[in-house]
């Protein structure tokens, strides 16, 4: 349960439910509580909302003929949106960790499928966005 719990207070699960929430009620304002990685929260949730054109065309030039976005689970489109944005325009966070932190937030979303497909498309995105 304390797992459970830690799970829950992940900053990017907290992500991946601002941006759902957004996209089910586009009228209301998104509340940000107070939390230590506030800062960071409201800068991924606004920059993929921001920028979700952009970062759908990253996506479907990277791995465009390994998806497709239209017929792609609502949840698994909003955690790669957050993660692809992530290895866009958050720099200072490795790769590796943005794809770990995607997948493990995906755990509380998503079946193991699902999880592993994610994995495959960060991974294969993340090689092109960040040549290093």
């Amino acid at each position: 349960m304390n797992q459970k719990k830690f799970k829950n207070s992940s900053p990017r699960i907290k992500v991946i439910q601002k941006i759902y929430g957004s996209l089910m009620n586009p009228d209301e304002k998104i509340i940000y509580s107070k939390n230590q990685y506030k800062k960071f929260i409201k800068d991924v949730v606004s920059g993929t909302l921001e920028r979700t054109e952009f970062i759908e065309e990253t996506i479907v030039n990277c791995v465009g003929k390994d998806i497709k976005l239209d017929k792609t689970d609502k949840i698994l489109k909003i955690i790669l949106f957050a993660g692809v944005f992530e290895l866009l325009f958050k720099h200072n966070t490795p790769k590796n960790v943005v794809i770990n932190e995607y997948v493990n937030a995906s755990e509380f979303f998503l079946e193991r499928a699902q999880i592993k497909y994610l994995n495959a498309i960060l991974d294969k995105i993340s090689k092109l966005v960040r040549k290093q």
